[in-house]
């Protein structure tokens, strides 16, 4: 069947005649704010604190609208007879938005997480030379970044988030196992015992015994013992002994016997025949 001449041109007023029927509605910007996708490319914030100053995002840069400039310091070693290191200190940093074409290629390749979406894109200027933010305009712009959105529930934790959270159980467990055993039972005192008296001072020296730890010795506990003085000997100690007097024989024992007598002992073993 041939279309019918004109269909189309009806079909057309046909929807301009709804259109005209429904109540119009109007934004009433800039009083009120249009509500903007959470992923909505206004501007670009910089987290300074993350910038390694790698290049990346200036070599990748479509447009060459981004401009770093750094320079390099020397980093003392950290711990003797370590080496020196050297690091790049970030000097400028400004992106041009008047070149800029938000293809987000920057955001992307930046490895450390310095480079952020914002959703502001009231920034117009009279002067294209002041769309060249510098780094402390591209730092205000962060605190205009959204908060990431919430993960998928049965996505898989991350990484650092489960290290984080494994570690915090182990040390509640330790903790909870120091808790729950007893507590050692203090050992008894033994008796405080009664002051020594002086007496004399003896030839053996004690040795000086070591100082507690934690403890400043006291000047009783670092001075030297006094060496014991020796008294004087008494007089009966220095007198040689007296050399041991022979005692003298009696002189009844030594006497000679008489002539004609004789021993009782010689008489009773001489023959009666001889004498």
């Amino acid at each position: 069947m041939a279309p019918i001449p004109g269909s189309g041109l009806a079909k057309g007023l046909a929807v301009t005649l709804r259109t005209m029927t429904k109540k119009t509605v109007t934004a009433q910007y800039p009083d009120a704010q249009p509500e903007l996708p959470p992923r909505t490319r206004g501007v670009i914030g910089l987290f300074e604190e993350n910038c390694t100053v790698c290049m990346l995002c200036a070599r990748e840069c479509p447009d060459w609208c981004i401009y770093i400039d750094s320079h390099k310091e020397t980093v003392p070693p950290a711990a003797p007879g370590g080496r020196e290191r050297s690091r790049n200190v970030l000097d400028r940093f400004a992106i041009d938005f008047s070149l800029c074409m938000y293809c987000g290629i920057c955001i992307e390749v930046c490895p450390f997480d310095a480079l952020f979406w914002s959703p502001e894109f009231e920034y117009a200027e009279t002067d294209i030379h002041e769309l060249t933010h510098e780094r402390d305009k591209l730092r205000e712009w962060m605190w205009t970044v959204p908060a990431p959105p919430a993960l998928d529930p049965g996505a898989e934790e991350p990484k650092e988030i489960a290290a984080a959270r494994k570690t915090a159980e182990k040390l509640a467990t330790e903790q909870a196992a120091q808790a729950s055993q007893p507590a050692p039972s203090d050992p008894a005192q033994p008796a405080p015992s009664a002051p020594a008296q002086p007496g004399p001072a003896t030839s053996t020296q004690a040795e000086p015994s070591a100082p507690t730890q934690g403890k400043t010795p006291t000047a009783a506990e670092t001075e030297p013992p006094t060496p014991a003085q020796a008294e004087p000997p008494t007089a009966a100690e220095t007198e040689p002994p007296a050399p041991a007097q022979a005692e003298l024989p009696d002189p009844a024992q030594t006497e000679p016997p008489a002539p004609g007598t004789s021993d009782s002992s010689d008489s009773s073993d001489t023959p009666k025949g001889e004498s």
